[in-house]
Order: C-alpha cells, then structure tokens, then sequence
C-alpha cells in the first residue's frame, strides 16, 4: 500500500484588526484636525480682509451682509431699477447691432480730462468724489455712444434752431469769442437735450415692451 501522507496545514496569520481600527482612526482624527485648521484659516482671512465682517466696535462685529441690508433698504428700488435700465439698453443695443470703436471711448475721456483740468482738478479726483471708477466710466460713455449713434437721425440741430435760440435768450459773444464759437457751443447744447429727451423716451418705449419679472420688493 502507498504510504498516505496527510496534507500540510496551512496557516492564515490573523489581521491584526485592533492595529488596523487605531491606525484608520488616527488618520480620520487627522483629517479632521486639518480641516478644523484650514476653516480657521479660512475664516480669519475673511474675516481681516473684510469679507463677512465691515467693522468691529469694541470687539462687537458688524457684518457686511447687515450694511447691505440697510443700503438695501436705503436705495434697494433705485439702484435694481438703474440695473434693469442698464440691462434693457445694452440687450437692446445689442439687438440693434450697435457698435463703436474703443478710441471714441478714450477720446471722450480725454475730452473730459481737458474740461476738469481748466478747472484746475483732475479726472481722478473727480471720480472719487462720485464714487466711480474710471471702469464704470468707460462703460457709461460706450452706452452713451451707442445711443447716440442709434438715435442721430433724431438729435440733428438745424443752424436755424441755433439762430432762434441765440436770439430769443439774447446770447452776445464774449470778448475774444467768435459768433461761431458760440453758435458751435450752442448747437452741442441743443443736441445734447435732445439726446437727452429721445433717450429717455426710447428706455421708456423698451421698458413698456419688455418683460420684467421683480423678486426683491424695496
């Protein structure tokens, strides 16, 4: 008879769960400890930069969201009207295919420059005491632009318009001032009221056709 010889044991070494289990909760502890580290990290640096917090008084925070609540409710409805405006205008324009070059844009500010500086100030200064900046700047004087461009056909100043204004206000020029330097000034003058009245009424016509949905009552 063959000699029968008894299969070998094969032993499986336990998995040392109870190391496993500490070593799995002491990562879980240290993830959560950096996550508690970059949160305050985080929240510090909102914090001195003026992200949630716009002052403290003694200690007492006020938060930025509590000044846009109040400027909301100071000048909510004015200002959410001026963007649906803006809004309206440039989708309008948009739609009309109305567009200028970027060198008008700096050649009006460059005009503007010139008139502050007789008056002995500068752009600059003039911004910050409208609290603009020169971006927001560029952007009225591109929609200005753009508008007179698709309301010139109504703008136009006849030299008999000038002629009649000159005379019923009993304008006389300067001295060291031409008549047609002053018939020029005027008929700017004249045309710029005109732009300002067909402007008015053409946001007025856009606006009554559009559809406007208001979420936020002031």
């Amino acid at each position: 008879m063959e000699n029968i010889t008894a299969p070998e044991t094969v032993v499986v070494p336990q998995e040392k769960t109870g190391y496993m289990n500490f070593k799995f909760k002491k990562s879980k502890l240290l993830l959560i400890a950096l996550g508690t580290a970059v949160l305050a990290v985080v929240l510090a640096l909102l914090f001195s930069n003026g992200f949630l917090v716009a002052a403290t008084v003694n200690g007492s925070p006020i938060s930025r969201l509590a000044v846009i609540q109040d400027l909301e409710k100071q000048g909510g409805k004015q200002a959410l009207e001026a963007m649906v405006d803006k809004k309206l205008i440039e989708t309008e324009l948009s739609k009309n295919g109305i567009t200028i070059e970027m060198n008008a844009v700096d050649t009006k500010i460059k005009e503007i420059e010139a008139g502050v500086a007789t008056q002995g100030g500068t752009l600059e200064d003039a911004l910050a005491s409208q609290g603009m900046t020169m971006e927001q700047l560029r952007e009225q004087i591109e929609t200005q632009l753009k508008l007179e461009k698709l309301l010139a056909t109504k703008v136009q100043v006849s030299s008999e318009e000038v002629d009649v204004y000159i005379t019923e206000n009993k304008i006389t020029p300067p001295k060291d001032v031409s008549l047609e330097e002053v018939k020029t000034q005027v008929g700017e003058q004249l045309k710029q009221e005109k732009f300002q009245t067909e402007a008015q009424k053409w946001v007025a016509d856009i606006t009554e056709k559009a559809n406007i949905k208001y979420y936020a009552n002031y």
